[in-house]
């Protein structure tokens, strides 16, 4: 079974849409390959400044000339629902063209991306159904009113790793709250989201949604300088994040940046083993461990280190890498070539730098096609490792170990990102101690990564600005707006009487 016999396949071009129509781009043509095989399977057209343009001007004729920001709550709540059924309903399909082009494994896709990005729709449906606005009328003779309105149009930015779960949860917020919207999705794994816009042309007027492809150089560069564009949420890393910050401040616009992390999972003695244990390979190994919240510097406190490492290592060898198809497959491509050997990388310095390679670090020998490679680990010389302070984004553990609580904390927080902390203990003191003084914007205790969406999910240091989640993309993708109102008719006493 490949992709290659498999009735949906991928479109020879891959294009954008605007207007709810499909739109030939005007640049160069960037090839796409399926990860697990490393062969060719379409070519993605990219969009360049008249394409962006046309694309900003398409989303601001809506919201400028139509009714759809002044649609009813009612209204937008069933059009919200339309989406997340339609994604239900094509899941099959979304979910194998999401594996075409990441290699994630085909069976996650469908049992928590898929899903995910369908409850995106609904949970906003949900939160705007609770919608108001604030009143003051304290102050002597007037009442005040606050309300939200639409900001406008707005640029989403969509990263490689989990693009349906992620994507759609910036386009529902942003629909959910009257906007319109530009997303770019990256030029590695378009299919999906490609597919999804299609699908939601037949839901959302033309306008509300559309689909711009290309380079972050090219397309991104020209979407976030556009002076059309009101806001940008942009999820990626952490360099890219800095330039389109400082593009979208010429402009002035307003950005929620979701950007990297090196994440400290710390293990305490007083903690259940197994359900660490389990934690620790699931925070660094799923998603092919391509993911901003990954466990990826496991501290474990010394009474317990060495019996956890081996532990841990000895999982690690029992890991099947292999066919992102296949039910049995634990961990499957890395999501393209250039990405494989930049993870490759860290293993070749790692031994030179002083850490000490634990498990894996090569190619995976089994898989000669593709961009496989062994889940790794390595015992770091020191926090200060290049394998302790560089996202690498991949299935790549480092260890340290500690001696107290303060060292946990010292070491968890010794970094320039802040994004989120695991800390696994049975002990409430030293939970509520630990989860105290992280430098994090989020917090999991005795548990692997899980969202709330209507908390507030974000980085601090490097990790990003703004938050999003349900109240946070509220005060994102609206303006507020007070108007005073005099209680009864003033008697003033104007110039020049």
């Amino acid at each position: 079974m490949s992709f290659f016999d498999n009735p949906i396949d991928p479109p020879k071009l891959t294009n954008g849409w605007i207007n709810n129509e499909t739109n030939h781009g005007s640049g160069i043509e960037i090839p796409i390959f399926y990860p697990a095989t490393g062969q060719q399977v379409s070519v993605l057209v990219e969009d360049t400044g008249d394409d962006v343009d046309k694309a900003v001007m398409s989303a601001r004729q809506t919201f400028d000339k139509s009714n759809w920001s002044k649609l009813s709550t009612e209204k937008r709540i069933e059009i919200l629902e339309d989406c997340r059924q339609i994604i239900l309903d094509n899941a099959d399909e979304l979910a194998r063209l999401e594996c075409l082009a990441t290699g994630l494994i085909l069976r996650e896709i469908k049992g928590f991306h898929i899903q995910r990005a369908a409850y995106n729709f609904r949970f906003f449906a949900q939160y705007i159904s609770q919608a108001h606005g604030e009143r003051f009328d304290n102050t002597e003779g007037y009442l005040t009113l606050v309300n939200r309105e639409p900001a406008g149009v707005v640029g989403l930015i969509a990263p490689w790793n989990a693009p349906l779960a992620l994507a759609t949860m910036k386009i529902a917020a942003a629909i959910a709250f009257g906007n319109c919207a530009v997303l770019k999705p990256s030029e590695q794994t378009p299919f999906s989201l490609s597919k999804l816009v299609s699908l939601l042309k037949d839901i959302l007027p033309p306008g509300v949604l559309n689909l711009i492809n290309g380079r972050g150089s090219v397309t991104g560069s020209q979407l976030v300088a556009h002076p059309g564009i009101d806001r940008i949420s942009f999820t990626g890393g952490t360099v890219t994040g800095r330039q389109v910050m400082m593009e979208a401040g010429k402009q002035l616009t307003p950005c929620t940046m979701e950007l990297g992390g090196k994440s400290a999972n710390i293990i305490f003695a007083s903690a259940d083993y197994e359900r660490a244990l389990d934690g620790a390979l699931i925070g660094i190994y799923s998603n092919n461990g391509q993911q901003c919240l990954a466990g990826s510097r496991i501290l474990v406190e010394d009474r317990i280190f060495d019996k956890f490492v081996n532990s841990f290592i000895e999982r690690t060898k029992n890991i099947t890498v292999g066919d992102p198809l296949k039910n049995e497959t634990e961990i499957g491509p890395i999501a393209s070539k250039q990405h494989m050997e930049r993870i490759l990388s860290f293993a070749n310095t790692a031994e030179k730098d002083g850490d000490e390679i634990l498990v894996g670090g090569k190619k995976a020998s089994d898989h000669k096609n593709g961009y496989f490679i062994e889940p790794t680990a390595v015992l770091a010389k020191s926090n200060n490792s290049k394998t302790c302070q560089e996202e690498i984004f991949g299935p790549f553990a480092s260890f340290l170990s500690f001696k107290s609580e303060e060292e946990a904390i010292n070491l968890a927080n010794d970094t320039e990102f802040g994004l989120v902390s695991y800390v696994w203990s049975d002990h409430m003191p030293t939970i509520m101690k630990v989860s105290n003084a992280m430098r994090s914007g989020v917090v999991w205790i005795n548990t692997p990564m899980m969202r709330e969406l209507r908390a507030p999910f974000g980085g601090f240091g490097n990790s990003g600005v703004g938050r999003e989640g349900g109240y946070s993309c509220e005060q994102f993708y609206t303006e507020e707006k007070t108007v005073s109102i005099p209680k009864s008719p003033l008697t003033l006493k104007g110039f020049g009487r």
